[in-house]
């Protein structure tokens, strides 16, 4: 392989790998300066990245980590896409939905007595 066929500029991976729809939202984001190659922050784009670099960069509201496993050549279906990288994003616990607190709606008279019996009150 040649030096040229081993790297791929920063914007186009994340691009070929799916994590943005076009390759400018990629551009933005790397010249924001919000996204790290092993550690160091990057602002440009033309960055060339290889095979065995650790990616961080937030996405959507989590923070993603991904090692490059391959550089591809083209922005193939996702089973292509998903074959370039390794997720190493820690899992996410799941989050608990605030209407699954709620059990029995509005409390009903006997309830009202009991929690001002609980509080003091009575």
């Amino acid at each position: 392989m040649s030096e040229e066929a081993a790297t791929l500029r920063l914007d186009k991976w994340l691009w070929h790998a799916r994590f943005f729809k076009s390759r400018g939202l990629a551009a933005a984001l790397v010249k924001s300066g919000r996204i790290r190659v092993d550690g160091t922050p990057v602002s440009k784009p033309s960055r060339a990245i290889s095979a065995g670099v650790v990616l961080t960069f937030p996405k959507e509201d989590e923070v993603r980590i991904v090692r490059v496993l391959g550089l591809g050549v083209r922005r193939g279906p996702a089973p292509e896409a998903q074959a370039l990288y390794e997720d190493l994003t820690p899992a996410r616990e799941p989050r608990i939905d605030p209407l699954e607190y709620r059990v029995g709606g509005r409390p009903t008279k006997k309830d009202r007595r009991d929690m001002d019996i609980l509080k003091g009150s009575r």
